[in-house]
């Protein structure tokens, strides 16, 4: 089993590298993606940021008109070409970016959150639709320079996001109900991305991260 220290080395062999440099995050939901990212930004201090793929979500009021409320958390639920756009940005690392963030507490993305310098040469992102081979969601793989893919153990998976459910106000029978029904078909459709990961980190525990 891989250990975050082994995870912390390789990152810190991209950093090494002398250029701006993206690291891919992917995994199903409560997979422990942005665990991983910020405890590794932790370790790495100011030679590292994280950007996270949901500051994509769509507005509440977008998804409604489109009448895809009910399914939020779906690939069609994200502006994914504005993300491409931003990883290019990012990516060439030729001037200051700022990148969205997406705050639960209110279940929206607000703009300009995020500033990723140019001079900071690791940039971690983060989410669950970077290896999906349908357009334009098939262009983020180019502009990731690794990607790893979080595998854990699905029992584990499924009541940490039960969990997440209920601390974000759903009862314990909503938060089953989302976690075994939209979030499950989302996580059906991430897994077999995992083929396109040059790492893929099968039941490790959270609590091998370093936080």
């Amino acid at each position: 089993m891989t250990s975050f220290e082994e995870l912390l080395e390789r990152a810190e062999g991209l950093v090494a590298r002398g250029e701006r440099t993206v690291l891919g995050i992917v995994g199903s939901p409560a997979s422990g993606k942005t665990t991983l990212a910020w405890s590794l930004k932790n370790a790495l201090g100011n030679r590292a940021t994280v950007v996270g793929m949901d500051g994509f979500h769509l507005a509440q009021v977008e998804l409604r008109r489109l009448g895809r409320t009910e399914r939020k958390g779906a690939p069609d639920t994200f502006d994914a070409h504005g993300y491409v756009n931003l990883l290019s940005r990012i990516k060439a690392g030729t001037e200051p970016v700022y990148a969205p963030e997406f705050r639960r507490e209110i279940e929206e993305p607000i703009a300009g959150a995020v500033p990723v310098p140019p001079e900071v040469p690791l940039v971690i992102t983060e989410g669950n639709y970077l290896l999906l081979d349908s357009e334009p969601w098939n262009r983020v793989r180019g502009l990731l320079d690794e990607a790893w893919f979080l595998a854990p153990d699905e029992h584990d998976r499924i009541e940490r996001l039960v969990t997440r459910h209920r601390r974000y106000g759903r009862s314990l029978v909503e938060a089953r109900q989302r976690a075994l029904g939209s979030d499950q078909r989302n996580a059906d459709l991430i897994g077999p991305s995992a083929a396109r990961a040059d790492l893929v980190l099968e039941n490790m525990p959270l609590v091998n991260f370093a936080i």
